[in-house]
């Protein structure tokens, strides 16, 4: 911050005297004074420590909705190129047996070494919750997230328009 020149001081003292209060109280008019010279930090003797960068907030576990993929296998989910090995489809389902489909789905699909298995939930619902329908959907990456296979699975991604768009879902397993 600057200090006001003579001039501004001036200036700045004929415009306060043109002021009246809101309130009834007498207001008292200080003086102008000199500016205060503004305050300079001394500069630290001896060594001064580097500036650390801001801590990084905690490591949360991992989403596997947004769990990275090389690009190559983002291209071909992207444009459609991949096969899925394993297609279950939920339509149908109550909640409770859904969960279990995943679950066997997955165990089979992991025990053959299959890489990528299409889940088909069905279209999102719009509107206000509790909805009948969509229950599945709004489940499905949290039950992947807190499944017993959670460690084998290493995406999970939309499907491409041609394995339902939408309505299903690619679950990408990792390598044995």
């Amino acid at each position: 911050m600057r200090s006001l020149s003579p001039e501004e001081a001036a200036l700045w003292a004929r415009v306060t005297t043109t002021i009246r209060p809101l309130s009834r109280e007498v207001a008292s008019t200080p003086a102008i004074a000199k500016a205060p010279e503004p305050i300079t930090a001394a500069k630290p003797k001896g060594r001064v420590p580097a500036t650390r960068p801001p801590a990084l907030p905690p490591k949360r576990t991992e989403n596997i909705q947004g769990a990275t993929l090389d690009g190559r296998w983002d291209r071909r989910l992207s444009s459609g190129r991949i096969q899925p090995d394993r297609t279950l489809d939920l339509h149908g389902h109550s909640l409770d047996r859904a969960w279990e489909a995943i679950d066997r789905a997955l165990e089979r699909a992991i025990a053959s070494d299959d890489r990528v298995l299409l889940l088909i939930i069905g279209h999102e619902r719009k509107g206000d919750p509790p909805l009948e329908r969509g229950r599945i959907r709004a489940a499905v990456n949290d039950w992947l997230a807190v499944s017993r296979h959670a460690n084998r699975i290493a995406a999970v991604r939309g499907a491409h328009r041609r394995h339902g768009g939408g309505g299903s879902l690619y679950i990408i397993l990792r390598k044995n």
